[in-house]
């Protein structure tokens, strides 16, 4: 298969704070990066880029040309599995992998039910603490002596996947470029801190128009300038990190499954889970196999078909906890190439997005560690 295995323990986006603890003289208990070292320094800001893969940033490097001059001194690292955003932000804020934190997709099953949770829109209904109860490396930096700010969008303040993955740290609500910049150079004034900054319009514009759109390359260009801004704006001691949570292919129409028109990918199963390049299955009793060999004889090289058991032994989750197992799905669907498969019934709005992610490919998993 033609798929990159996550860096858990190494380089991989769990290990970024536990690193900028290191680096700011806080190391943290159980926390292992050995691959991640990070420059000493008395506060730090992390930057991440939703949708700002790798292997994009290196393909169209001419349009960033700050964030490309960071390149050649940062080795890559990579997003866990799947890779989304919301497994992604919950992976960087724990320093843990998915199988351990509990949030194991953008939609998964909530055990003993028929139903899904989305993890991007929390119901009201279940509690993200009991959801995912470990300590966020935030909490645990913030009890050392670290001043933890995150700096987001307003309407983000409370949400079940900031209570998931940023508890512990100061909320700075701030919409606006220009708003959020300032917020982030106040918040990193402390000593020593650490700052979170977050935007999400680079993912948005990749999921509408595709990473190969004039719409892309121009906010790409607009996310350098800004975080170019930023580091002119930061004191010199202060390190800036640019990290993303995962990278993006786009998926034509021709290379797309729908499984409201192929029926038999609907035979055996409860529940139709996961997102369109890594989809999670959910079966009715003693139907696994039945399921897997249906897919993969409809699949063919579009896609990897495994069991649950199959791909933990393959170590996408991570060491995976017993309650956090009946979340991923019983049979797990991660797309080739720019193959998706969509839901023209249960997830309609996906059949109208060009770019996604969530699979293995080097183009999803391989995301950049900048210093300045």
């Amino acid at each position: 298969m033609t798929f990159l295995a996550p860096r858990y323990g190494d380089r991989s986006l769990a290990d970024v704070v536990p690193a900028i603890g290191a680096a700011l003289g806080v190391r943290l208990d159980g926390a292992e990066h050995a691959g991640l070292v990070l420059p000493e320094a008395p506060s730090y800001v992390l930057f991440l880029v939703d949708g700002l893969g790798s292997r994009l940033l290196e393909r169209y490097a001419h349009v960033a040309p700050y964030l490309s001059s960071l390149r050649s001194a940062a080795p890559e690292a990579t997003a866990g599995v799947p890779s989304t955003t919301a497994t992604s932000l919950t992976s960087l804020g724990t320093g843990l992998p998915p199988g351990a934190h509990g949030v194991v997709g953008f939609t998964s099953r909530v055990p003993g039910t028929e139903r899904l949770l989305n993890a991007l829109m929390w119901p009201k209904d279940i509690d993200p603490v009991e959801w995912q109860p470990h300590p966020t490396t935030f909490t645990r930096l913030r009890e050392r002596g670290v001043a933890v700010s995150v700096v987001n969008k307003r309407e983000f303040e409370g949400s079940g996947l900031t209570m998931v993955a940023h508890r512990g740290a100061d909320f700075v609500g701030a919409d606006k470029v220009g708003e959020r910049l300032a917020a982030t150079v106040a918040a990193g004034a402390h000593q020593p801190s650490l700052t979170y900054l977050y935007d999400g319009d680079l993912d948005w514009t990749g999921h509408r128009y595709g990473v190969a759109s004039s719409e892309w390359l121009q906010q790409l260009a607009m996310i350098d300038h800004e975080a170019e801004q930023l580091r002119e704006a930061l004191p010199p001691a202060t390190r800036l990190v640019v990290v993303a949570d995962h990278g993006m292919v786009d998926s034509p129409l021709e290379s797309r499954v729908d499984v409201d028109t192929v029926h038999e990918l609907r035979d055996g199963l409860v529940l139709f889970g996961g997102e369109a390049r890594f989809r999670q299955l959910y079966c009715q009793r003693g139907a696994v196999d039945d399921v897997v060999a249906t897919w993969r004889s409809v699949l063919g090289d579009k896609a990897e078909v495994l069991t649950r058991e199959e791909a933990t032994a393959h170590g996408w989750f991570g060491a995976v906890d017993p309650t956090v197992r009946p979340r991923i799905g019983d049979v797990v669907v991660a797309c080739q190439g720019d193959a998706a498969v969509i839901s023209s019934v249960d997830w309609a709005y996906e059949a109208r997005l060009v770019g996604m992610h969530g699979s293995l490919t080097p183009d999803e998993m391989l995301i950049p560690v900048l210093v300045d």
